[in-house]
C-alpha cells in the first residue's frame, strides 16, 4: 500500500521498519526538524529521520505541517493511508481528509484511557497493571478517533517506562500491519470511543517529578519507575537536588515521619505516608555521580530522622 509516515521519537521507529519490511510503499517520511541536543547543543536528527535515511526513504521536516504548501505536497504523494506515531504536531483537517483510508495512529494505551502525550509514563505512575496499544483513525480531537484494533500487555511490578516503551513499540508495529491489511480488505469496523471513560496523560513537567513523601511508598515507587527518563523523580537533601533513580518497596512500617531517612546497615530507607517505607536503591546528588544507596550512606553519612525534601531559604 502506498503510505506516508509521520513520526519523530524512538517509539515510532519499529513501526516504520515494519512497514518497509512488509513491502509497503512508504512514499515519504515526515518528522520534526533537527533540534539542538545535549550539553553542546549540537543539531541532532530525530530517531525517525535517522531510521528513514538508513532505509533509503525520502525525508521531509516542515516547521508547520498545516502550511498550505505542505498540505499540497502531501496531496501530491497520493497515499492510500497515512500513519502517525508520535509526530509532535496536531494534524489539521485539511490533511486528515487527504488519504482515502484515513490516517492511522499508533497510541501507547488502551484508549480512551490515557489520551495525550505521555500515556506510558502516566499508566505506570498511576499503578496500572495492564496497558496496551490502540490503532485508531485520527480525527480533529486529542486521541478521540475511532478504534480499529487494540492489544493488551501486563505491566510488571518493577517495570519502568524505559522497559515498557520498546515492548509497546514493537506490539504497536505488529498491530498496525494487521490494521492496514484488515482496513484495505474491508474487514474492520471502526468502533467509536466511549468519551465518558476517557482519562488524560498530559505532557510531563519538571515539577511532576518532585517526590511528595506523604504519599504511600507504593505510589512513590510507581512514580519513580514511571517518570523515566523525564522528568525523573527528585527531592532535596541538605539543600541540594537529589535525583532518585531506583527504589524498592519494603516491609518495614511506622519507622518515622514521612520524608525522614532511616539508615539500616547497608540499606537506605525513607519513611513515606500511611506508615510505609521505601528503600532508595540508586540516587544522584547534585553535581555527583549516580550511586547505590549503600554508597550514598557511606559517603554522606545521613543521620536517622534527617529529612528529605525540605526547602532552603
Amino acid at each position: 500500500m502506498r503510505l506516508v509516515f509521520l513520526g519523530t521519537p524512538e517509539f515510532a521507529v519499529p513501526t516504520l521498519e515494519a512497514l518497509v519490511a512488509a513491502g509497503h510503499d512508504v512514499a515519504a517520511v515526515l518528522t520534526q526538524p533537527d533540534r539542538p541536543k545535549g550539553r553542546g547543543q549540537q543539531m541532532a536528527a530525530s530517531p525517525v529521520k535517522e531510521a528513514a535515511l538508513r532505509l533509503g526513504l525520502a525525508v521531509h521536516q516542515p516547521e508547520r505541517i498545516r502550511r498550505p504548501e505542505v498540505v499540497q505536497r502531501l496531496a501530491g504523494f497520493e497515499a492510500k493511508a497515512m500513519v502517525v506515531v508520535g509526530y509532535g504536531q496536531i494534524i489539521p483537517q485539511s490533511i486528515i481528509d487527504l488519504p482515502p483510508l484515513g490516517i492511522l495512529n499508533v497510541h501507547a494505551s488502551l484508549l480512551p484511557k490515557y489520551r495525550g502525550a505521555a500515556p506510558i509514563q502516566w499508566a505506570i505512575a498511576n499503578g496500572e497493571t495492564v496497558t496496551g496499544v490502540t490503532i485508531m483513525k485520527i480525527d480533529a480531537g486529542l486521541d478521540t478517533g475511532d478504534i480499529l484494533l487494540q492489544a493488551e500487555t501486563p505491566i510488571g511490578p518493577d517495570e519502568t517506562s524505559l522497559d515498557l516503551s520498546p515492548r509497546l513499540a514493537h506490539l504497536g508495529a505488529r498491530l498496525l500491519l494487521e490494521a492496514l491489511e484488515e482496513l484495505e480488505a474491508g474487514r474492520i469496523q471502526p468502533i467509536p470511543q466511549n468519551h465518558e471513560e476517557a482519562t488524560l496523560a498530559p505532557i510531563l513537567k519538571k515539577e511532576d517529578g518532585r517526590i511528595d513523601w506523604s504519599l504511600p511508598a507504593a505510589a512513590i515507587h510507581n512514580r519513580v519507575r514511571g517518570f523515566l527518563p523525564w522528568p525523573g523523580s527528585w527531592t532535596t537533601f541538605r539543600g541540594q537536588h537529589l535525583q532518585v533513580w531506583r527504589t524498592r518497596r519494603v516491609e518495614e512500617r511506622s519507622i518515622g515521619a514521612p520524608g525522614t531517612l532511616h539508615p539500616q546497615k547497608r540499606r537506605l530507607l525513607v519513611a513515606c505516608g500511611q506508615d510505609s517505607a521505601l528503600e532508595l536503591l540508586e540516587v544522584q546528588l547534585e553535581g555527583r555521580k549516580r550511586v547505590t544507596g549503600e554508597a550514598f550512606l557511606n559517603g554522606q553519612r545521613p543521620e536517622t530522622n534527617e529529612r528529605l525534601g525540605e526547602e532552603t531559604a
